[in-house]
């Protein structure tokens, strides 16, 4: 309810009343679309309008299709809506966020392990895309670089990564002018090791893309085979090969659940680690952040110095302003839950998975391809042919709210299609119990449709796999 000033009829004299939002004239238009509007809107009107629209979108507690946090606590909330108007990017303005972000980048680069003897460094990103993009910068530039005072050719730098790497990848490639070595998947195998990255290496290799915890699948790479494979190669041949480990997914899972696994910076290869703040960090989008082992890792001619907010100060980003929210928000987290926090939630969310791939599996309806060895991230496929597909299952999932993305497996493995889910913080084990009785419900439909249905069903879905 809002007041306003409403003319009367026949007298044309004005009284003060209250009125509905929605017996508002401006219900009565159509929203613009293509052009702005001559004219405004009452603040309550536009609000309304768009938050009702929006309400067309899946329901975010629902969607087990993203990786992405989609709660946080309301001291968090506050706390973002607090620094919102405050851009990042100006520490002569803002230097006590700064100070702040520096702190999540020390607490990282310990959370990875890195040497004490070595000074790391690292940056806050929008998400791990940008750090990824950033880490393969440094260590184009740290090849040519060493290729130049060698006096050696530097025109055809290549990196080796597996075709389950996400698609940032492939965009560095091709936007920054490196050549891809794409190591193909097949049947049983969708990640990489030593043996495969051995056949494609060479002197020209600026580094080695390892996954920890990949979007396909939620599998990990064998990062330590790899680590010990170019060690042998760097004493054998002399070539210096770093690794980036991609832990966009696994990096704020591992530390926590898996102590004993060796995929961070105790690697001596291991040279720069992204993690996505807005995945298993627990906040919203977008933060990403990269870590350098050492400062050596980070040329100084792709750092830049700027002077024109205030105080000269480096910045080494592909994006210059951008929101301070996210980085308190992550600092909130760490020192809100610390340690042991992160563990008991980490380790409840892969419980939950386990618990649910455990159902899945029993039914003997599925194959499955990943049960949470690695993170929260459970992926199956449908056993035998039941007469539909995926496409079809997702599909008929969402008519009760969730979202569970189909899609195939890379190159060379891309006839399996399968289904994935994704557990985050706030999927409950009776969350889990729920969407698996809605899983089987939705099978069980499918199976006993008309065997013409069937068959709609199943050319849309190869239709749409094209």
């Amino acid at each position: 309810m809002v007041s306003e000033k409403v003319k009367t009829g026949k007298s044309g004299k004005y009284y003060s009343g209250h009125i509905s939002t929605y017996s508002d004239r401006y219900m009565e238009k159509e929203i613009p679309k293509y052009e702005m509007p001559a004219r405004g809107m009452p603040a309550n009107a536009a609000y309304q309008l768009v938050h009702d629209e929006t309400n067309l979108d899946g329901n975010p507690s629902l969607n087990l299709a993203s990786f992405v946090t989609t709660w946080m606590e309301p001291e968090a909330d506050q706390l973002m809506m607090e620094s919102l108007n405050k851009n990042f990017i100006d520490h002569d303005e803002y230097p006590q966020t700064e100070v702040i972000h520096q702190r999540v980048v020390n607490m990282l680069g310990r959370l990875f392990n890195a040497p004490k003897q070595k000074k790391f460094i690292g940056t806050g990103t929008i998400g791990s895309s940008e750090a990824i993009m950033l880490g393969l910068l440094a260590h184009k530039f740290s090849w040519r670089n060493r290729r130049k005072k060698e006096g050696k050719k530097y025109d055809r730098p290549n990196m080796v990564m597996g075709a389950d790497v996400h698609t940032v990848w492939d965009k560095f490639a091709r936007y920054f002018d490196v050549e891809p070595k794409i190591i193909p998947m097949e049947p049983g195998r969708y990640t990489i090791g030593p043996k495969e990255v051995e056949k494609y290496i060479d002197e020209n290799t600026i580094c080695v893309g390892a996954i920890l915890g990949t979007t396909f699948t939620g599998q990990a790479d064998d990062i330590e085979g790899i680590n010990k494979l170019l060690l042998k190669i760097k004493k054998r041949r002399g070539w210096d090969i770093p690794i980036h480990v991609d832990g966009a997914s696994g990096g704020f899972v591992a530390p926590f659940v898996h102590k004993k696994l060796k995929w961070d910076f105790r690697l001596e290869q291991v040279k720069t680690i992204n993690v996505s703040g807005h995945k298993y960090g627990l906040v919203y989008p977008g933060l990403g952040w990269l870590i350098f082992r050492d400062k050596s890792a980070l040329p100084d001619d792709i750092v830049f110095k700027v002077n024109y907010l205030g105080g000269e100060m480096p910045t080494y980003t592909l994006n210059f302003s951008r929101g301070s929210a996210t980085v308190l928000a992550q600092y909130y987290n760490m020192i809100r839950l610390g340690k042991e926090g992160y563990t008991r939630i980490m380790k409840n969310s892969m419980s939950n998975a386990q618990h649910l791939a455990k159902q899945i599996k029993k039914t003997g309806k599925f194959e499955m391809l990943s049960v949470a060895q690695v993170i929260p991230v459970v992926t199956f496929q449908l056993k035998g042919s039941p007469g539909f597909t995926v496409y079809a299952l997702s599909k008929k999932l969402r008519e009760k709210g969730w979202i569970v993305p189909a899609y195939t497996l890379p190159k060379d493995a891309d006839k399996i299609a399968i289904l994935r889910v994704v557990v985050k913080e706030n999927f409950s084990r009776d969350m889990a119990d729920l969407f698996f009785e809605d899983l089987i419900k939705a099978y069980d439909s499918l199976k006993k449709e008309k065997p013409e249905k069937k068959k709609q069903v199943k050319r849309k879905a190869e239709k749409r796999i094209c």
